[in-house]
């Protein structure tokens, strides 16, 4: 156990000594003051225990020395006992406990009763620092564990001031309810929550009741809270203003009870939590968005694999990586505006990297600011790649006289990009548009909107791409690949939905073109796929088909206008997403869903069980 300290104040030495002596036996620090002045000096650097004052010194006495000692806030509680070798009065005795004495001694001193006296003393010092040290440390746990409670109804404990200051943000109130009477006393703050008039409106139980949300009133009614065997509460609930805004509150209180334990009174505060719960609403969105956009990633990365051709095992690779390389560039580019939009002059100059440090001069690229949507970003970036890559196999930069120029400018509806090659190797128009091309002309013409013109010239290829302004905000496609086209996998082609004609809409190009490849696998007639839900509505109206593969989210849109539309109709349709079945509106419980990436054999065994029940060839609309 530490030592602790016992201040000696006396004006003659062998007193000193003498008390040095008989205290000594009880193993403590003894500090010696010779006069008042040395005492108050040793007090202000030091914890003391106890304090043996002799009552009769020199200029200033013992009483008067107590009471200066009484009068510094650190010395409230200090145990201070006079020693006396004259004659106490009763006025003597009353004077020093006025001064803030708690024994006296009389000379001659007993050693034991001294000792006896300063021991109780002591223990109760140390009892009072244990007592102190385990206050402190059970506020901390308790700190620790209801950190965001504990200042929220620590609130009811402060200042007026900051009381005020809390009133005055306008999202706190404090409250007061009569369990007998029903009366309500209110503060400000909720006259402001409930965003009722102070002069016209008069709290009561009922009505404030009324105002909650009937879903929340059960568990926070006034007779719900006092009926909690808890003396503290605290509940999360909503209120209608008037004017028909719903707000969430979170509610603390503590309920009084009589002696019989009947509950009379509820006293607490309520807080206007509906920024935090928006924002943890926001929250879930995004993590559902982020789990979205990683399995759309995932899914397009697999359609790259499955629909990439390459007659050795190392061109496949490298052709694979490129592209891949391709779109985690554009990735991160989004990444950095928050997938807002990405640069177009960025998303060039990622692709043409490699060819600026190996032609030099040769690559030259100029063009205004333009920013693209995230969905038209990748797609571009995957488009200047494969054009790259096939100058750099079979065009302009295949060769060391070769040129290319790619610029683009604003127009009134669309971003034009001119891509030209020039002193390259002559070009002559293919006879099948390789994988590139069709990446091109599928996202650019298909699913934006957009236009694409090729012109094999002599001198080399002249490629003119027109991304829609609806696009613009980030990056959108153009591809060009002078390799044949090949099936999407080796796989035998299985003819289990012969006839039958399925509408897809799908806003990620390639995924898209992997449905295809699949549904064409299986013998079906693909109508689509379409990346926009207009033209997924427009197909809905004018064609017929006998079931639908949608994407719930078509470039920021819900699919569920065509999915209402087509069901209304009877027509089967399956989900492709990457979201959590959770996030799909109630009322498609019904609808099969298939997490991205797609399966092909889970996606052949959904429409096979969804098809097998319905009539060949469903009328899916109208001809009108």
């Amino acid at each position: 156990m530490d030592k602790v300290n016992i201040l000696l104040v006396d004006d003659q030495p062998a007193k000193l000594l003498a008390y040095e002596v008989i205290l000594g036996e009880l193993g403590e620090n003894l500090i010696k003051a010779n006069s008042p002045h040395e005492a108050l000096g040793v007090l202000l650097k030091t914890d003391v225990a106890v304090v043996l004052i002799d009552v009769v010194m020199p200029g200033v006495d013992g009483f008067e020395l107590a009471a200066m000692i009484r009068e510094h806030p650190r010395f409230q509680k200090l145990a201070m006992i006079f020693v006396s070798a004259v004659q106490i009065a009763e006025t003597d005795h009353l004077r020093g406990y006025e001064s803030g004495a708690v024994d006296y001694v009389t000379v001659p001193v007993v050693p034991e009763v001294l000792r006896a006296k300063v021991k109780v003393f002591l223990e109760l010092y140390r009892k009072t620092r244990q007592l102190e040290e385990m206050n402190i440390e059970l506020e901390r746990r308790v700190a620790a564990r209801t950190a965001e409670l504990e200042a929220q109804t620590a609130l009811l404990q402060q200042s007026e001031e900051r009381r005020s200051i809390a009133l005055s943000a306008g999202d706190m109130g404090s409250w007061e309810v009569d369990l007998a009477s029903g009366r309500i006393v209110w503060d400000e703050g909720p006259f402001r929550i409930f965003d009722v008039d102070p002069a016209t409106f008069e709290p009561t139980v009922e009505r404030i009741e009324a105002m909650m949300h009937p879903d929340d009133r059960g568990k926070s009614s006034v007779a719900a809270l006092a009926g909690m065997s808890e003396p503290r509460f605290q509940t999360e609930f909503r209120i209608v203003r008037p004017n028909g805004e719903v707000r969430w509150c979170y509610g603390a209180g503590i309920i009084a009870r009589d002696r019989a334990g009947r509950p009379v009174r509820m006293n607490g505060v309520t807080v206007d939590i509906t920024e935090r719960k928006r924002a943890e609403e926001r929250q879930v969105l995004l993590a559902r968005e982020v789990d979205h956009r990683a399995k759309n990633t995932l899914a397009v990365v697999l359609s790259v694999l499955r629909l990439t051709k390459a007659k050795t095992t190392p061109e496949f690779i490298s052709t694979v990586e490129g592209r891949i390389h391709a779109l985690a560039a554009t990735h991160n580019l989004l990444s950095a505006t928050h997938w807002e939009g990405a640069d177009l002059a960025k998303i060039v100059e990622e692709e043409m990297a490699p060819y600026h440090a190996s032609h030099r001069r040769r690559v030259v690229t100029a063009g205004p600011a333009v920013v693209l949507l995230p969905a038209t970003a990748q797609a571009v970036a995957l488009a200047v790649h494969e054009l790259a890559t096939n100058a750099a196999k079979y065009g302009a930069l295949s060769t060391d006289t070769g040129t290319l120029r790619l610029e683009w400018k604003v127009g009134p509806d669309a971003v034009v990009l001119d891509w030209r090659e020039t002193g390259g190797p002559s070009t002559v128009e293919p006879q099948a548009l390789g994988f590139g091309l069709t990446i091109v002309r599928s996202s650019i013409e298909a699913q934006f909107r957009g236009g694409v013109v090729y012109d094999w010239r002599r001198e080399g290829l002249h490629c003119t791409l027109s991304i829609p302004s609806a696009q613009v905000a980030p990056p959108e496609p153009a591809n060009d690949v002078a390799q044949p086209a090949a099936p999407a996998t080796g796989r035998r082609r299985r003819r289990s939905l012969t006839d039958k004609r399925l509408l897809v809409v799908e806003d990620e190009l390639l995924v898209g073109m992997l449905v295809k490849s699949m549904l064409d696998e299986f013998g079906a007639e693909v109508i689509g796929p379409y990346g926009r839900l207009a033209d997924g509505v427009a197909a809905a109206k004018t064609e017929r088909f006998d079931g639908a593969i949608l994407d719930l989210n078509l470039a920021g849109e819900a699919a569920d206008p065509l999915a209402d539309l087509l069901l209304a109709r009877g027509v089967p349709l399956v989900f492709i997403t990457g979201y959590q079945r959770d996030s799909i509106d109630r009322r498609f419980a019904d609808v099969p869903v298939l997490q991205k990436p797609i399966d092909a054999a889970a996606l052949e065994r959904v429409l096979l069980s969804l098809l097998d029940t319905q009539p060949a060839l469903s009328a899916g609309a109208s001809t009108a």
